[in-house]
């Protein structure tokens, strides 16, 4: 089979296998054969995306690979396929203690591929109304799983996620019509007005005036799902009371898809001269996503809300990276997004597992972690070294190219973000060493966990900190250079 023959066949094979995994999931009976199947389908499915690396296939009216979104899909389908492994020791607990019944386990498991198909579905499209509805797709997805344990509290976060998601997509939805208004007078009428790979080229005729307030709600809209302040309020609530493999599939894949799609319309307006520059926006919301989440860690009780907060903070900084625009901070907001993908998922996994060893989620109750299960207590200090952005791990390197780049061309923003990051900083370690140090606290069980994932992923996090493959490097300067 030539290249071209593989990539053709393996873009429908990202799709295909979550959606038709999902369908045999729900009709499944037993537990432990939809666990094993999950792994296998989200394997099956990485397969696929790496194909697509090899060859990329010629575009269609409603799907398209390119170099930006390649990236978006690799991450993607490998943290999913990371989460998946995971995800079968923690479900299999909820099922014992009986926070979960048979019928819920088989519905997440199915809901999990139907959440992967979304994902993907949104990434691949060339077409903008469809990566809208694949987008919805996904947010509802997350919503049934936030709310599957049933109580008052996870009701609660799926309906606050409900209603502001569904505010959120609406804002995203009327940007869309606008861009699709734009395009019509010069692309004409129907289908090749939404298609992107004909936007982008013909972009710099259309109306600046319309393509302005189309980004202004575009930001709003899928800022929102981002988890940018102050569209962020649904986000600690789902982390908090969702499993937690869901709350590293948020951190992880779900937020990286939203700002994909603010990316692609970001693309647009920079091939439009009469059109404002986006960049400004995207500075001023993701440095105050970083200062406001950043001083929000001080006062959180609750783990899972604590990492939701750190996971505002980044994607604050991502979003200014972006913003900042050139080759450099383009770059660096790639490679932040990537270490930030793997060290957040890493996280979670050892926050799940101490949360099932703790019997809870309250930082008060937990202390002296690394002397009751020095594994879990020593993968969470790595993690939060990590994600803290000290050396020699990745996410040191893509903040010094961020912080480096924006010195070189706006220092009193360079102030803003230094500031914003070292705050953030103290207060994870203040909060870190009462649970990770001092005397045991709390009840205490045996953990049954796998600690591949967690483990694999710091991992790669510590190797990207210290040398970068000269091809990767490559795939990301073309990606940096392609969002201008």
């Amino acid at each position: 089979m030539t290249l071209d023959g593989l990539a053709v066949n393996a873009l429908p094979g990202v799709l295909l296998i979550p959606a038709v995994a999902a369908a045999v999931f729900a009709a499944l009976p037993n537990y432990w054969a939809a666990a094993r199947l999950n792994v296998l389908a989200t394997a099956l499915t990485l397969v696929c995306a790496l194909s697509l690396l090899l060859a990329k296939p010629q575009p269609s009216s409603y799907l398209i690979v390119d170099d930006l979104n390649g990236t978006f899909i690799v991450l993607t389908t490998f943290v999913a396929f990371t989460t998946s492994i995971f995800s079968a020791s923690y479900i299999g607990h909820e099922l014992d203690i009986g926070r979960l019944t048979p019928s819920s386990v088989r519905f997440y498991h199915a809901m999990y591929q139907v959440m992967m198909f979304a994902m993907n579905l949104a990434l691949v499209s060339n077409n903008i109304g469809l990566m809208w509805v694949a987008i919805e797709l996904a947010t509802l997805t997350t919503v049934l799983m936030v709310g599957i344990y049933r109580t008052h509290e996870a009701l609660e976060a799926a309906w606050k996620y409900f209603i502001l998601g569904s505010v959120g997509i609406a804002l995203a939805l009327f940007g869309t019509i606008l861009v699709y208004m734009a395009a019509r007078p010069i692309v004409g009428e129907g289908r090749d007005a939404m298609v992107w790979s004909v936007l982008v080229t013909r972009a710099g005729a259309f109306d600046p005036a319309l393509l302005d307030v189309a980004f202004v709600f575009l930001l709003l809209g899928y800022g929102t799902k981002v988890g940018l302040a102050p569209l962020h309020a649904w986000l600690p609530d789902a982390h908090a009371e969702g499993p937690t493999p869901i709350s590293a599939v948020l951190s992880g894949l779900l937020l990286n898809v939203a700002l994909y799609a603010l990316l692609r319309f970001k693309m647009l307006l920079a091939a439009n001269a009469g059109a404002l520059a986006p960049g400004p926006l995207m500075v001023t919301l993701g440095l105050l996503s970083l200062v406001f989440a950043a001083f929000m860690l001080y006062r959180r009780r609750d783990i899972k809300r604590m990492f939701a907060y750190s996971s505002i903070e980044h994607m604050g900084i991502i979003t200014f990276a972006f913003g900042i625009g050139g080759p450099i901070a383009n770059f660096a907001g790639l490679l932040h997004m990537t270490m930030h993908s793997l060290t957040k998922s890493a996280i979670f996994f050892a926050v799940g597992h101490v949360a099932q060893v703790k019997g809870t989620q309250r930082i008060a109750d937990m202390g002296g972690l690394t002397e009751t299960h020095p594994v879990l207590g020593w993968g969470l200090i790595l993690g939060v070294v990590a994600i803290a952005g000290l050396p020699p791990l990745g996410i040191f390197m893509s903040e010094f190219l961020v912080v480096s780049s924006t010195f070189a061309r706006e220092p009193l923003l360079a102030i803003i973000l230094v500031f914003g990051i070292l705050v953030g900083v103290a207060g994870l370690f203040l909060r870190l060493n009462g649970i990770a140090f001092g005397e045991p606290r709390g009840p205490s069980a045996k953990a049954q966990a796998s600690y591949v994932p967690m483990f694999s992923h710091l991992g790669l996090v510590l190797v990207a900190g210290i040398y970068m493959p000269p091809a990767l490097v490559l795939w990301f300067q073309n990606v940096a250079g392609l969002l201008g």
